[in-house]
């Protein structure tokens, strides 16, 4: 089946679903993918619209034009929509509803870098599950180079992935770390030579949406609940996600396949 594209409220958001995937592209290729207050705004939507659809098992956020995946904020949008208090207040909350819903997304979501991945968009990888990069990736957190603060949120994000001495260097060096580097720090889960990069994220893409949903989405909302803090950790949803997977019909679709020695053909329910 050919892809279908998703109408989206901006030109510079592109969404289509190819089979059992769904793709998220940032299209702003002229200036690396930088993200406008219009782009954020999209995020939720075309997010939303995978979320609905059950025959999208796993979700892609890539970047257009090939030089870069997001080179984070678009700047020259600043002196209109972050040179004052209040400004800057309203664009956070913009992009921080962005990066929630990338978070709060139930189905896998993978990152799928090549060139720049530098602050924001660093930011928007690490709200999706995994990250696989090209080997001509590029990443950085510029912030202590612009005089920008960086809320607690954002860099617990960046510590929970590469560890706390790790994301100190990032945001006190404010360099570039090349993709061998990323891979050394756990930044990314894999590297890839740039020609491979997008047919190997299909296959791992549609490799998780060959398995189980309801025990993908138990062990996301598990490990994500672990990231969080003891006394906010959702344990009873936590166990309610895990007792839905034996309570399926996929639990014995999954069985079933595995006496048969047949691949599992399962439904999400």
């Amino acid at each position: 089946a050919l892809p279908i594209s998703i109408k989206t409220s901006t030109e510079r958001m592109l969404a289509r679903k190819d089979g059992a995937v769904g793709w998220m592209i940032f299209n702003n290729p002229a200036r690396h993918n930088a993200v406008s207050v219009d782009m954020w705004r999209a995020v939720p939507e075309i997010l939303g619209e995978f979320e609905r659809d059950d025959a999208i098992r796993t979700i892609v956020l890539a970047g257009a034009g090939g030089k870069a995946f997001v080179s984070g904020a678009d700047i020259s949008e600043f002196e209109e929509k972050r040179s004052s208090v209040d400004s800057v207040a309203e664009y956070n909350a913009i992009s921080g509803r962005a990066n929630a819903a990338i978070i709060d997304c139930r189905k896998p979501t993978i990152a799928m870098i090549q060139g720049y991945c530098i602050g924001g968009g660093l930011g928007v990888a690490l709200c999706c599950d995994l990250r696989i990069a090209s080997d001509n990736s590029r990443f950085a957190v510029p912030a202590a180079k612009l005089g920008l603060g960086y809320a607690y949120a954002g860099i617990k994000r960046l510590a929970d992935v590469v560890g706390p001495s790790f994301a100190k260097e990032i945001f006190f060096t404010a360099r570039q770390f090349d993709a061998i580097e990323a891979l050394q720090m756990g930044l990314v889960n894999r590297i890839r030579p740039l020609a491979e990069l997008e047919a190997y994220v299909s296959n791992y893409a549609a490799t998780i949406g060959g398995n189980a949903p309801l025990t993908v989405a138990a062990a996301k909302l598990c490990v994500n609940e672990y990231t969080k803090e003891p006394a906010e950790r959702d344990l009873a949803a936590a166990a309610v996600a895990v007792d839905r997977c034996f309570a399926s019909a996929d639990y014995i679709e999954g069985r079933t396949a595995f006496m048969e020695k047949r691949k599992p053909a399962f439904k999400g329910r």
